[in-house]
């Protein structure tokens, strides 16, 4: 892996694999170029060791997340009126679409386009992948905050994996918009089954940029393996129990502002930020081939 001269212009992948990066036309151009050696895999074939690990986990764990998970129904039901379960089109395997389940941990009127420009926004400007929730998002239903912190509202997609739709370590599924502004080196993403925890969730996740997020998840189906995937379902424990924290601390300090931010100021912030002070997100590739399993 290394990183050579600058690219004018990138509208594909190269031969070579040629990750681009950037800050205008999409999120490509005028960047450093990062050869990365990727393999043109196909995007349909799965090993069998995956499914096979995935099942075993499940089985052996089941005594623990089938009690939470009705807990937790029980917590959805009671915290907020309407539906329990939110059902949402991903984008899965070799591009086919699939829907995941979740927790739902929104209101039921709230709105969802003020979400959508905003990650649309996080792809086009190199900044931290922040959530709104950070900012005090009042679309929030009770419980909902300590639910995505947690990553408990994702706990459903259990059932896509015994489908097969998912595995549980691999590249989060992003929706069918998000990937039609993909690039052509970016949607190598989905070569692999999508995951419940991944790469990516374990090594930075809301502090590392859209790009960044790319570059890990490709490296996670470069390297892929058992001894991998054990090591990150093991960190997935210690990164819960940090984000937890930093979103107590975060609820804390909002209720001591007496005004909370606005979705349009936060996307105009982003903007702003990005504009005066760029972040490359070719660093973080310097300590992968190190930190892969040999």
């Amino acid at each position: 892996m290394r990183i050579e001269g600058q690219l004018p212009h990138v509208g594909r992948a190269t031969k070579g694999g040629s990750l681009p990066y950037g800050r205008s036309k999409g999120n490509g151009a005028n960047a450093p170029r990062i050869t990365s050696d990727f393999p043109a895999a196909s995007a349909h074939r799965v090993p069998v060791w995956k499914s096979a690990l995935d099942i075993t986990c499940i089985l052996l764990t089941l005594p623990i997340w089938l009690p939470v998970m009705i807990l937790l129904m029980l917590v959805t039901r009671l915290a907020s009126p309407g539906p329990i379960f939110y059902r949402q089109k991903r984008v899965g395997l070799g591009g086919r679409h699939f829907s995941i389940w979740k927790f739902r941990t929104m209101k039921v009127s709230a709105e969802t386009r003020t979400h959508e420009h905003y990650f649309q926004e996080l792809m086009r400007v190199d900044r931290p992948m922040i959530k709104l929730d950070a900012y005090g998002d009042r679309r929030l239903a009770p419980f909902g905050r300590f639910f995505r912190a947690s990553g408990l509202d994702e706990l459903p997609q259990i059932f896509n994996v015994l489908c097969g739709e998912m595995s549980l370590v691999g590249p989060r599924p992003c929706t069918p918009t998000e990937f039609s502004h993909y690039e052509a080196w970016q949607r190598d993403r989905v070569n692999g089954l999508p995951g419940l925890t991944g790469y990516w969730q374990v090594n930075g996740k809301n502090k590392t940029t859209f790009n960044e997020m790319i570059v890990m998840d490709l490296f996670y189906l470069k390297n892929l393996s058992i001894l991998l995937d054990l090591k990150i379902m093991f960190k997935t424990g210690a990164v819960i129990a940090g984000q937890l924290v930093e979103s107590r601390l975060a609820a804390q300090h909002n209720r001591q502002d007496t005004t909370l931010s606005s979705p349009a100021p936060i996307l105009q912030t982003l903007v702003e930020s990005a504009r005066k002070s760029p972040r490359s997100p070719t660093t973080i590739l310097q300590g992968f081939a190190e930190s892969a399993p040999k």
